[in-house]
């Protein structure tokens, strides 16, 4: 449940760090090492019910937490909806990484933690009442050799009118045991086309878009097109992330955009295309 939210107004400032897209997922994979830790947050041994994501083995990883030694509706607290690959454990690990990466509110405040459980302690020192951070893995899809990874934050600050999301994408190469990158994705000098192909799916999502329809002119300067590094491969197309407050006001959420794959030939390397 979520807490009740404050009258106050929302300032931007507060909004989850930007991630850089794969290219810090890569960065992140280095810093965790060639092999995973005994003490991360997400161990396989500790997780729940097994279930198949096409050939692919998950495990559900959940648990909440409120602030120890602290009773009543107003504790902070922890929740964890998570998933870990006993066959990958390098994902798992990763997994973790990340989600606790992503409640950096602004970098040069971040405590010195690199997992949840690390996380949790931090937090629990500098919490407000009623503070609240909620974390979510899941499998976005599994096609060919890749496994897309859906990570999700949603903060909740004393004061705050509504909670701080934030949602990045993993692409997961099982073969190469790393995270793909958009421009590893892509045919070398062809970004360009890649680029024109979101702006023609952005185009149509912008024509049934309410507030833009409103005054054209004013969201145009408000909410301008822009380029989103946060993909993901699914059956479906390129599914691609924004920010909120990036190309849309805070109530349409996180928006996402999906790029159709027959848009994407002779741009997306013929091996990220799957077969039909």
């Amino acid at each position: 449940m979520m807490p009740t939210s404050s009258p106050l107004s929302f300032s931007p400032a507060r909004r989850a760090l930007p991630l850089a897209g794969a290219a810090l997922c890569l960065a992140l994979l280095a810093a965790c090492g060639t092999t995973p830790s005994e003490t991360i947050s997400l161990p396989t041994q500790q997780a729940g019910a097994s279930q198949m994501k096409g050939d692919v083995e998950v495990k559900s990883i959940s648990w909440k937490r409120s602030k120890p030694g602290c009773k009543g509706d107003d504790c902070p607290r922890i929740e964890v909806d998570s998933v870990a690959f006993p066959a990958i454990p390098r994902l798992t690990q990763l997994i973790d990484h990340v989600l606790a990466y992503m409640t950096g509110t602004d970098q040069r405040l971040r405590g010195p933690y690199e997992t949840l459980e690390e996380y949790a302690t931090w937090f629990w020192k500098t919490a407000q009442p009623r503070d609240a951070t909620f974390f979510k893995a899941s499998v976005k899809d599994t096609v060919g050799d890749i496994v897309a990874i859906e990570l999700h934050t949603q903060q909740y600050f004393a004061g705050a009118a509504h909670g701080i999301p934030a949602t990045q994408f993993l692409n997961w190469q099982r073969t190469a045991g790393r995270v793909l990158a958009l421009d590893e994705a892509i045919i070398a000098g062809r970004h360009d086309q890649y680029t024109a192909a979101l702006r023609k799916v952005y185009n149509k999502w912008l024509a049934s878009n309410d507030d833009a329809k409103r005054d054209p002119a004013t969201y145009a300067r408000t909410f301008p097109f822009s380029e989103s590094d946060n993909f993901a491969l699914t059956r479906d197309g390129v599914v691609v992330k924004y920010d909120a407050y990036s190309i849309a006001p805070y109530s349409h959420g996180e928006p996402e955009l999906t790029i159709p794959y027959d848009a994407l030939v002779g741009v997306l390397k013929p091996e990220f295309i799957p077969k039909k």
